[in-house]
């Protein structure tokens, strides 16, 4: 009975400690929405500067058909930004949450993960920005004989650019998901490398997937997953050797 109760009243803890990080977290992302909603319209002329120069119809703007678009694409805009602009601070209060549970060597490994996934994330978020863009509407936006003129609408584009940054930021996460299947024994490097010709497969289905239907599309998003793959091996292996070692 005793081991019963105790176990129910440290659950009740770690809810209620759950409840209040997530509550820390939120408060963080207040005032950074505010902050991005007064500086939205900047932000929105960032986000806008990919397709500005394939507008030329539109003097480089987007158009909206409804009253709310225009509202409504800087609300996005902002609760967008305040995610990317409070997460040092909501992944803290998710390490803060996990650490006490962890050995000290964990801890390290736990924190260099989570510095890695936030470098990657943004490395992806930057790879589709200054890379892929560019190259896709070069391509997408002159397709054709050239008799019809693009009039893009702020929320299609919208939808657009977040959807696709996000998926360059989460395929970026690849290495360091691999690299944790391989420390808790799920999979191991030798299983990567032997299975690499499957994976490029699987990959390549995934890369047709997400992108848009155009092949320059597929291969902007393939190229860096295959060579993630690579690097992911060579990674598993490095922390392969060093978990033998101890």
């Amino acid at each position: 009975m005793n081991e019963n109760n105790n176990r129910s009243v440290s659950l009740q803890e770690h809810l209620t400690e759950l409840r209040e990080r997530f509550l820390k977290s939120f408060l963080s992302f207040l005032p950074a929405f505010i902050i991005c909603w007064f500086f939205s319209s900047y932000i929105l002329d960032f986000f806008r500067r990919p397709i500005q120069p394939f507008l030329k119809n539109t003097q480089g703007g987007l158009i909206f058909t409804a009253p709310l678009d225009q509202f409504m694409a800087h609300l996005q805009v902002a609760v967008f930004s305040a995610i990317f602009l409070s997460s040092p601070y909501w992944i803290s209060q998710i390490w803060s949450f996990i650490s006490p549970g962890l050995y000290k060597k964990e801890r390290k490994i736990f924190l260099l993960f989570c510095l890695a996934g936030s470098f990657l994330f943004f490395l992806g978020s930057f790879f589709a920005y200054f890379i892929v863009f560019p190259l896709v509407f070069s391509v997408l936006m002159k397709f054709g004989n050239g008799i019809d003129h693009p009039f893009i609408t702020i929320k299609n584009y919208l939808s657009f650019f977040i959807r696709f940054t996000l998926v360059f930021a989460l395929v970026f996460e690849m290495p360091l998901v691999l690299v944790f299947l391989c420390r808790c024994n799920i999979l191991s490097p030798t299983t990567l490398k032997k299975y690499r010709r499957h994976a490029i497969v699987c990959l390549s289905i995934l890369s047709a997937f997400i992108t848009p239907p155009d092949v320059l599309s597929l291969f902007l998003l393939l190229f860096p997953l295959v060579g993630l793959y690579e690097i992911s091996i060579q990674l598993a292996c490095f922390f392969h050797r060093g978990k033998s070692i101890k």
